[in-house]
């Protein structure tokens, strides 16, 4: 398959932004790290949203920094209401910022809006489409809408679903008669068809039965193998985040409270905590709750 991704833009400006503080990188992982700025930088991002009659302001999301390399997949983890989704749409300019800053391969959010939305796109687990129209129609839509032409596109988004298991007998039919999965496929392809430099994947495999999910999983490390592609994947499958992660951060409250790659969160658990060394036992530790646990927050203040 060919997906020409676009380049990342030399920055305006050399921004003066400096990473948070991080363990110690595993052997090899400095040697992966560019001279220029990375495709992700969050620092000290806060949100706060005003909820009932009174209009109390919740923190759904406080003081939250991350660095992601440039060619790296970097996971979010956290429980239902920990902020994971939140910090997603930051990121892609679907809500403002209170505090704190984000650039985009040097670019800030803000001040380069329009520049930063050509080089990024978002797959959300809730992904909305035209449901009378088939997956080749809403793909359609969206290449007109980021001036693609019609013909390469249509020959790309083919072999996009094609390679994520959507036959070309099933492009042509009404969204609405596919299943959640094969939605969520068609969600990935639509993404992907803009070629984005900086990928947001909100929970893309939610819903998925476990051949899909393999599908999607091989396609996503096929891609960043391939292209020049910078992943941030929020997820609650942690054998997922294990498998396609070079760091993780693990959310609880809002709040950042471990960031090391798979390998460092389980050595630290194991060592400093006495627990097993795995994901789920970090997790647990970290967060005190499990994937499926609602953070205790008022109602809808941050979604997920």
């Amino acid at each position: 398959m060919t997906i020409t991704l676009t380049s990342p833009p030399q920055p305006i400006s050399t921004p003066s932004a400096h990473p948070p503080t991080e363990p110690a990188d595993p052997a090899g992982q400095a040697g992966r790290r560019s001279s220029g700025p990375p495709a992700l930088l969050v620092e000290n991002a806060t949100k706060r949203f005003l909820v009932g009659r009174k209009r109390k302001p919740v923190v759904a999301i406080s003081r939250v920094s991350l660095r992601l390399e440039r060619g790296d997949i970097h996971g979010v983890l956290g429980a239902n209401g920990s902020g994971k989704s939140t910090l997603i749409r930051l990121v892609s300019g679907l809500l403002t910022l209170d505090e704190g800053r984000v650039e985009v391969f040097g670019l800030d959010i803000v001040r380069h809006e329009t520049a930063v939305k050509r080089l990024i796109n978002r797959v959300s687990v809730d992904a909305a489409f035209f449901k009378k129209l088939s997956p080749m129609e809403n793909l359609s839509f969206a290449a007109r809408l980021y001036g693609l032409n019609p013909r390469t596109a249509r020959a790309d988004a083919i072999r996009i679903l094609e390679r994520l298991g959507i036959s070309t007998k099933r492009i042509d039919r009404p969204i609405e008669q596919m299943s959640r999965g094969m939605q969520q496929k068609v969600a990935i392809a639509r993404a992907l068809l803009t070629s984005p430099a900086l990928l947001l994947l909100d929970e893309p495999t939610t819903g998925l039965d476990p051949r899909s999910k393999l599908e999607v999983q091989t396609f996503i490390e096929e891609l960043v193998a391939t292209h020049d592609a910078s992943i941030v994947l929020t997820t609650h499958d942690l054998a997922e985040a294990e498998r396609l992660c070079q760091r993780i951060s693990i959310l609880n409250g809002g709040r950042v409270v471990a960031e090391a790659s798979p390998a460092q969160l389980k050595q630290m658990v194991a060592e400093v905590h006495g627990q097993a060394p795995t994901l789920e036992a970090a997790f647990m530790t970290y967060t005190g709750r499990s994937l499926d646990d609602d953070v205790d927050t008022d109602d809808e203040a941050d979604g997920d």
